[in-house]
């Protein structure tokens, strides 16, 4: 077999078999569950997790988890995005979410997104998700580039980006409107061949 015929082979297994997960010294990502959807509701719908996300409304309304979770398992068997509900190990309470989206076999990349409930806010807790999917993308996935924005007002999330390896690629102007206002999008990445051998 081509190198070419070799991937998509084992990016086509990988995807038959069961949704992940992935464990850390105090996470377990895992599947969502319906069962979820009032905790996601709930988290998701605190004004300052919307303010600093791209997609997520505010008010949060009724109905909306659910169809965003029942939406996960079929946009995982079309290898398009996957999405970890991130938990703790020593109690299993979410707290908050990260996924792949965008996933092109065609290009080998992935655009990677996350938030974290307020409370748990400066404690680790985001870039260790973070790290264990980008391991995740390049050993599981064989994936070439994992990249991710922020709004400029939000550097916190930059940090994250940058404490697991991301380089900053750039600034996209006025890029997204959200409310109303338009906002600066911050660009990070990385490549395998960035990793440290």
């Amino acid at each position: 077999f081509s190198n070419g015929i070799l991937y998509r082979v084992n990016v086509e297994f990988y995807f038959m078999v069961k949704y992940p997960t992935l464990t850390t010294d105090r996470l377990i990502l895992r599947k969502f569950k319906i069962s979820d959807a009032s905790k996601v509701q709930k988290l998701a719908g605190i004004f300052e997790i919307a303010d600093t996300t791209l997609n997520i409304p505010h008010p949060y309304p009724d109905g909306a988890a659910e169809e965003w979770i029942k939406s996960h398992e079929s946009d995982y068997r079309k290898k398009t995005s996957i999405q970890f509900a991130i938990t703790l190990k020593l109690t299993a309470e979410i707290i908050g979410v990260i996924g792949l989206s965008d996933i092109e076999q065609q290009h080998s990349r992935a655009e990677m997104g996350y938030w974290i409930a307020i409370k748990f806010w400066n404690r680790g807790f985001a870039t260790e998700a973070a790290r264990a999917v980008l391991d995740y993308s390049f050993s599981d996935l064989d994936l070439q580039r994992i990249f991710a924005h922020h709004f400029k007002r939000n550097p916190a999330s930059g940090k994250v980006l940058e404490k697991i390896g991301m380089q900053k690629e750039g600034v996209l102007r006025s890029h997204i409107k959200k409310w109303g206002k338009f906002e600066d999008l911050v660009v990070y990445g990385i490549l395998r061949s960035d990793l440290p051998e």
